[in-house]
């Protein structure tokens, strides 16, 4: 009995492998400008799920856990693609900034499994810190542009 259960698993298991799963990186169009800290922090701890410059692990390619990475992946980029910026206006990408910024300090972001598995993409305090400061330095220039711009943003 044990072991046709056993040989069912493995039947099983070895199939699903050959289920397809997208591991693409679509092109870049263009890449959110930061300095290179903030721009090395994003590229740590958010990369690989909200940009098209994922980096597909070994275990990647291994089912079920394939599954649930393209998952992530894919929910990833729909929510936020650093990668693709270009297609956010200003205020749309003033909205995604800010949603970065309670994310990582509410420590919602990067999800645990992923830091589970990557430990360097761990958001110490300082990390959260430079993040959050350089997004109110965003909006500051932001709002400098609206004033200069005699109230209207262009």
């Amino acid at each position: 009995m044990y072991k046709k259960i056993l040989i069912a698993v493995v039947v099983i298991l070895v199939g699903i492998q050959f289920i397809p799963v997208d591991r693409t990186n679509p092109p870049v169009t263009e890449e959110i400008e930061a300095p290179k800290n903030v721009l090395s922090i994003l590229q740590t701890s958010c990369y690989d799920c909200h940009s098209n410059k994922t980096d597909w692990p070994w275990y990647s390619y291994v089912a079920p856990v394939s599954f649930f990475i393209a998952g992530d992946v894919s929910e990833g980029r729909q929510h936020l693609n650093f990668t693709e910026w270009n297609k956010y206006d200003e205020k749309r990408r003033e909205k995604k900034l800010d949603g970065v910024a309670e994310m990582v300090e509410e420590g919602d972001m990067p999800l645990a499994t992923y830091k589970l598995m990557h430990p360097s993409a761990k958001l110490d305090d300082n990390k959260v810190s430079v993040i959050k400061e350089w997004i109110k330095s965003q909006e500051k220039k932001d709002d400098s542009s609206e004033n200069e711009a005699g109230g209207h943003k262009y």
